[in-house]
């Protein structure tokens, strides 16, 4: 049994090994006549290109919620001036490129993606999209009516309805409220003259960066960036959206019939290019274990509790703690406990351990695909420095119990609580705050382990 074990334990630590020495590929910066370019090359046979541009929510206001999103769903689903959306659509299909964009609190994102042997051609539409977008009524017109279906949806979805209560109790009056995917109102005001007018403005080099990731040529990218990318104008620098911290503790309550009763707290957590940001959201990844044994596992209070670092905000990331339940006076005390629990005895050194290896091979096969590690690299960039990525295999297999505890309770303070579900099922004195760390945390009732 033994020798089984030990093999076991050679085979995952090979493997994780092999990961890191994978993700550490050559990743460069290069700046091009003033674009920022982050060039990842891999063995890989798929190629990823990803032009951010920085501001997010910053750059919209609560009138025009959506807009930016809109507009790069157009430029690159709906045409361009020399190919309609049917032969535009056709040829990425006979290419197998695909093209997407993302909105966030704090950047957007037009992607491409496709076959290393289909680059040129692929780079070829990707930039005729950002540069002569056809911009027409009709893709417009459908367009839009699918953000508006989608927004519809989202806000007749629980747990979406929950986050957005919590981002208004939070961030309510800073640009973080703000919804970049767009509301049914906001979206059903702007028109297509909006649309073009912010488009137009959206691309400047001083705010915008290209993170290209594939076993391509650095030569022949930069040779295509030269009479494509570098072609944009300087524009403004970003941005930076407004945030707020947690300032106390704080419960939110809204009254609705659901069969089950959602929460989430959200505490104030380090930004991800600190010192403390990698460690912290290591100590979180482990707080979900517990959370799952306890709350799931041992109690069955609920099928997918979770606690988990929120970086989306990169101006103010948090510690949210999530539960769907039907008995949220027990859920929200077991919740504290563990919290308190940990304040005052720590995490273990074997957890921490078995930790380490499954958190960094979790890590980089999340982000072994092209796509994936054009999007972390974006996101590290964005947050400061593209270099975050590839510091973190150095980085957690040194984390120290001592240090893990440490920077998990200097974080774990105040708690503002959003609550959405049958409001009898609750009062507001059963949204427990966290021990102060000078007290000695309440008695826990982390050892009654029956099933409820």
């Amino acid at each position: 049994m033994k020798k089984v074990q030990y093999s076991i334990t050679a085979i995952v630590l090979f493997c994780l090994s092999a990961v890191q020495t994978m993700a550490q590929g050559a990743t460069k910066e290069i700046n091009y006549e003033g674009l920022k370019i982050i060039f990842k090359k891999t063995p890989k046979e798929v190629v990823t290109a990803s032009l951010f541009i920085k501001g997010g929510t910053a750059n919209i206001t609560e009138a025009n919620q959506g807009i930016e999103q809109l507009a790069m769903n157009l430029a690159l689903n709906g045409g361009t001036s020399s190919m309609n959306k049917d032969d535009f659509a056709a040829k990425a299909d006979k290419l197998g490129t695909s093209f997407s964009s993302t909105a966030a609190k704090d950047y957007s994102r037009m992607t491409m993606t496709c076959l290393n042997d289909k680059w040129t051609d692929s780079w070829a539409m990707f930039t005729d999209a950002i540069f002569h977008p056809a911009m027409d009524e009709n893709e417009f017109t459908v367009l839009k009516n699918q953000m508006i279906s989608a927004a519809k949806q989202q806000e007749s979805d629980p747990d979406t309805y929950l986050r957005r209560m919590a981002a208004q109790s939070l961030f309510g009056g800073t640009d973080y409220a703000k919804i970049p995917s767009g509301t049914a109102e906001s979206l059903g005001k702007i028109s297509l003259a909006d649309t073009r007018a912010y488009y137009a403005k959206l691309a400047g080099k001083k705010k915008c960066f290209l993170v290209v990731v594939g076993n391509i040529d650095e030569q022949d990218l930069l040779n295509k960036i030269k009479n494509t990318l570098a072609k944009l104008p300087e524009g403004s620098a970003a941005k930076i959206p407004s945030a707020r911290k947690v300032g106390g503790p704080k419960a939110t309550i809204k009254d609705r019939d659901l069969a089950t009763n959602y929460i989430i707290g959200n505490m104030n957590a380090p930004k991800y290019n600190s010192g403390d940001g990698p460690l912290f959201e290591f100590a979180m990844s482990i707080l979900y274990d517990r959370y799952f044994v306890e709350l799931r596992t041992k109690r069955s209070l609920s099928y997918a509790p979770a606690a988990f670092y929120s970086n989306n905000t990169i101006q103010q990331p948090t510690a949210a703690l999530y539960i769907s339940t039907i008995d949220p006076k027990q859920s929200l005390q077991v919740m504290t406990d563990i919290i308190n629990d940990i304040k005052k005895n720590g995490f273990t050194d074997k957890e921490v351990q078995d930790k380490k290896k499954q958190y960094l091979t979790d890590y980089y096969m999340t982000n072994e695909a092209s796509s994936f590690q054009a999007g972390q690299l974006g996101f590290c960039e964005a947050s400061g420095d593209w270099r975050l990525f590839e510091k973190i295999n150095s980085t957690i297999p040194l984390v120290k119990t001592a240090d893990l505890n440490t920077t998990f309770r200097k974080y774990m303070k105040a708690i503002d609580w959003s609550y959405l579900g049958k409001q009898d099922k609750v009062s507001k004195e059963d949204f427990k705050q966290l021990a102060p760390d000078e007290v000695k945390p309440p008695v826990s009732n982390l050892k009654k382990t029956k099933k409820q």
